[in-house]
């Protein structure tokens, strides 16, 4: 058993105890709030270096996040900065458009064939809702069409009406969202039979925890494609990880549009929706005397220091292996930890998804329940023993096989703990209550 380990908080709880009065949720994602976290963990990260955080107490953790999915190829990566650095000499933003915008839109769409128009954003909700807006006025249709059991799509109202977090958003937009199961086709083809000639689009994660083959998603653009809509691939997580720019490359599909954001630009904030000419030429300004379609607008999106990280983050891709290099640490990564699982006889209650390029894993506890108490409580002794992890692992560039050993080393300390807490309950080893779903009804 590891004996060294991180007990003090001390800083983060003082840091707790303030930040709720003047940030709501005390961070601006939910994903990073103090209710994803069980009570012993860091409450603030003061830097990050490769693979690895530091908090206010001093504690140095191994990040398996890696920025919730958005640093490819690990923090402070010299590169980038290098690059970042640069531009930040010659200023942050200006009254007409950045030169590097032309040189920006090039070196993305270069890697989409089929897609020749881009815009650039601050945030993945930015994207997906302008996606949504174009398709509505490509088709002149109302509806919009997305997998319910996928996780996030957007903070907007056409996608919040349908969570349990919907307070705020009128049933009338509610109900211009429609949802369907993303592992069963049919309950697709069930909506559009339902509502024919209504729904704009279809926007969908090509891929996620699970396998979406090849044959699944041309079916899926062509379900969508036979009732006249459109079809947005979400890259926003697939992006490059699956494949150098995503998994439009690794299956070789043509969306109508794609939406891109975390991991393209190793962590800093550059999001883009790109899509065929046909498309997202409604949102210009060079077809006189047609209607105009306001599409994305905004101060920041041209910004110099993001684009610049996004030029690095591509040049390194396209000159080192980072893919090759991250899926063998996932793969490395889920070997090691399903021998670990089943050398601890703990096969039956605790799941880890076959992705090596984003192994989730599902806890479980006696009664073959998914826990939430179970869940927190690994993260917990994670913590404990100088990992920060929160149910899932991001390989990324600077992750190497040392890492994932770390990795292991503290689970099998945790799951001693874990073999404990099943007999006994989570209750009797965990301090606090167990981390709560992001999208709940009450807080």
């Amino acid at each position: 058993m590891n004996t060294s380990l991180i007990t003090n908080f001390s800083k983060s709880n003082e840091y707790r105890r303030k930040i709720h009065n003047f940030i709501p949720g005390g961070a601006h994602t939910y994903s990073k709030g103090d209710d994803q976290f069980p009570e012993l963990s860091p409450a603030a990260i003061t830097h990050g270096k490769g693979v690895h955080v530091w908090d206010l107490d001093g504690n140095k953790y191994l990040d398996c996040s890696m920025g919730l999915t958005s640093v490819s190829l690990g923090h402070a990566y010299e590169p980038v900065i290098k690059k970042v650095r640069e531009v930040l000499e010659i200023g942050a933003n200006f009254q007409r458009p950045a030169v590097l915008e032309l040189e920006m839109a090039e070196s993305f769409l270069s890697l989409i064939p089929s897609h020749q128009m881009i815009k650039f954003a601050k945030n993945g909700s930015t994207v997906t809702t302008a996606a949504t807006k174009i398709a509505r006025a490509y088709t002149n249709r109302k509806l919009i069409a997305f997998p319910g059991n996928h996780p996030f799509y957007s903070y907007d109202d056409w996608f919040i009406g349908k969570t349990s977090c919907n307070r705020g958003v009128p049933e009338e937009i509610q109900n211009l969202s429609l949802t369907y199961d993303a592992g069963n086709l049919s309950t697709l083809e069930e909506l559009f039979k339902k509502y024919p000639g209504q729904i704009a689009c279809v926007i969908s994660e090509p891929e996620r925890s699970y396998p979406l083959n090849e044959f699944d998603l041309v079916e899926l653009i062509n379900l969508t494609h036979e009732h006249g809509a459109l079809f947005i691939q979400d890259e926003m997580i697939t992006g490059f990880k699956t494949d150098f720019p995503g998994s439009i490359k690794k299956y070789g599909v043509a969306p109508d549009m794609a939406t891109w954001g975390k991991g393209i630009a190793n962590g800093f904030a550059f999001c883009a929706l790109t899509g065929k000419k046909e498309v997202m030429e409604l949102g210009g300004i060079r077809n006189e005397g047609e209607e105009k379609l306001f599409l994305i607008s905004t101060t920041h999106g041209g910004e110099l220091s993001s684009m610049a990280a996004a030029l690095a983050t591509i040049e390194e891709f396209k000159n080192k292996a980072v893919i090759k290099h991250n899926h063998e640490i996932g793969d490395l990564f889920l070997k090691i930890v399903s021998e670990l699982i089943e050398e601890k006889n703990l096969s039956e209650f605790i799941h880890v998804s076959p992705c090596n390029w984003f192994p989730i894993f599902i806890f479980r506890n006696k009664n073959n329940e998914i826990c939430p108490g179970m869940r927190t409580l690994v993260m917990q002794e994670m913590i404990k023993r100088g990992v920060l992890f929160q149910g899932a692992f991001v390989p990324c560039y600077s992750h190497t096989t040392v890492d994932v050993e770390c990795f292991a080393n503290a689970l099998s300390d945790s799951l001693d703990v874990y073999r404990l807490a099943l007999d006994e309950g989570f209750q009797e080893h965990l301090v606090g209550r167990p981390a709560r779903p992001v999208f709940r009804k009450y807080i």
